[in-house]
């Protein structure tokens, strides 16, 4: 089949939910992927940030298949034995009482807004199904109706209602306007991304995360931090929280949890929010999985033996520093932390930053829009000096010639 053909089968037989870049992939390895016709590229999206540890990383795919092969499943009817050793090794190596184990990221989201609930009625002696939960505009914290009930992004939100109550909605990395949303009655908790990456990896200001910090110790409000796409050292600390040395009180992590092998996702807190939920009151058939525990205790592990964090920040510098140095007239501004970074792209004789993404996408590099007018790059924390070197350079050129 051409690459036309098999773009061609996915339309006519599939949702139309999303909107590819024109190429069919078949194979990767590292920081690149192959597609049909047997071109290579570089990876510059990382699946969203799953794919830190490099494409069909040798450690974690050994790790999948041998569990695979003695068991994969046995939902939380019957412990097995690998869930109890995953929850202390990923309890213990972020600093938290317990874990709760959970597949895709909206569902680790969904399951900390219940914990925050659940915390507020039975701790916080908050009122009844009064319980409110502050959230940042421009926020993507996923796609069920509860998420996008607090999204502020149009094409999330519209035609889905009606939406889910119990949401106080204020600008990202404004603690004026926190501190107005705490201080309301019945306040459970505050929900934010560290840096907000699909609204186009907008960094806030140094000190914002501390002062959350200090606000929900005053208000007594839980700080709920999604680290989903943040987390396990895309932004060059193991967690982006990590920079101000902040410890939310629920944390949310998914995508890299598996090295992008297998949905995994979890929820971490201490006793007094986890212990809130009781046997029947929340859970998941594939949540907790003897598979999903052996391959994220694997990923996890590699992250740390291959010093991933301290690459992810030399690399993520190599990469502003070039950028801004770039002379085209079309970047509006390079930002990021580590190797989450984004370039804001100032249209130019009818060229956007989606020409300027399949004009990378003939000279041999793969990234992607995120709100029309931002490219993000996010590229696998593996990748070396010499090989963000190469990819630069086609960058880079991708921008001078558009």
């Amino acid at each position: 089949m051409t690459q036309e053909e098999y773009i061609h089968r996915e339309a006519l037989y599939g949702a139309h939910n999303y909107h590819p870049l024109p190429v069919v992939l078949t194979k990767g390895k590292g920081v690149f992927v192959w597609d049909t016709d047997g071109r290579r590229y570089f990876d510059f999206l990382s699946a969203y940030s799953a794919v830190n540890q490099g494409h069909c990383h040798e450690r974690i795919v050994s790790a999948l298949v041998r569990q695979a092969s003695q068991l994969a499943l046995t939902s939380r009817a019957f412990y097995n034995d690998k869930l109890g050793e995953w929850a202390e090794y990923v309890s213990r190596l972020f600093g938290y009482d317990k874990m709760l184990p959970m597949n895709s990221g909206a569902e680790g989201v969904e399951t900390a807004l219940k914990l925050a609930r659940k915390w507020a009625y039975k701790v916080k002696g908050v009122a009844h199904d009064r319980a409110k939960i502050v959230v940042c505009d421009g926020n993507f914290h996923g796609r069920t109706i509860s998420v996008i009930s607090m999204s502020s992004d149009p094409d999330a939100r519209n035609d889905y209602g009606p939406y889910t109550e119990g949401f106080i909605n204020i600008p990202f990395d404004d603690t004026d306007a926190l501190e107005h949303a705490l201080s309301q009655p019945d306040v459970a908790a505050f929900l934010t991304e560290p840096v907000q990456a699909e609204a186009g990896v907008i960094v806030p200001r140094d000190g914002f995360l501390l002062k959350v910090r200090e606000l929900c110790d005053h208000y007594n409000a839980l700080f709920i931090a999604d680290e989903i796409q943040t987390g396990i050292a895309r932004t060059g600390r193991m967690l982006a929280v990590d920079y101000e040395s902040v410890r939310p009180d629920i944390l949310i992590l998914g995508k890299a949890l598996s090295g992008g092998m297998y949905p995994v996702s979890c929820v971490l807190a201490d006793d007094e929010v986890m212990l809130t939920i009781r046997a029947g009151e929340h859970g998941s058939t594939y949540g907790g999985n003897p598979l999903a525990a052996a391959v994220s205790m694997e990923a996890l592990q590699v992250v740390q033996d291959e010093n991933l964090a301290a690459n992810s920040m030399t690399m993520g510098k190599l990469f502003r520093d070039r950028m801004q140095a770039c002379d085209s007239p079309m970047i509006a501004e390079v930002r990021g932390k580590g190797l989450l970074n984004a370039v804001s792209v100032r249209p130019k004789a009818g060229k956007t930053a989606w020409d300027i993404c399949l004009a990378m996408k003939e000279r041999g590099l793969l990234a992607k829009p995120t709100h029309d007018h931002t490219i993000r790059f996010t590229p696998p924390l593996t990748i070396t000096a010499e090989q963000m070197a190469d990819a630069l350079e086609i960058i880079t050129e991708a921008f001078k010639k558009a």
